[in-house]
């Protein structure tokens, strides 16, 4: 596993602690779910994205075919 070191602003990181807290968690814990969910979320929204203009245009490309 590869580690990564980052440097936040002091209010950014105070409120990254008090998120982790909020959620019982450690800031590293919170940050790692966040970048697990960012690097996800790329192929879920293209592929929503992709349903919704189908679905909303489904009519439209009947007529067309």
């Amino acid at each position: 596993m590869d580690a990564f070191t980052i440097a936040l602003p002091e209010e950014q990181a105070h409120r990254l602690r008090e998120l982790a807290r909020g959620a019982g968690v450690s800031p590293e814990q919170l940050l790692r779910a966040g970048v697990e969910e960012w690097l996800t979320r790329p192929g879920r929204d293209f592929t929503e994205a992709a349903a919704y203009v189908l679905e909303k245009n489904r009519e439209l490309y009947r007529r067309l075919a």
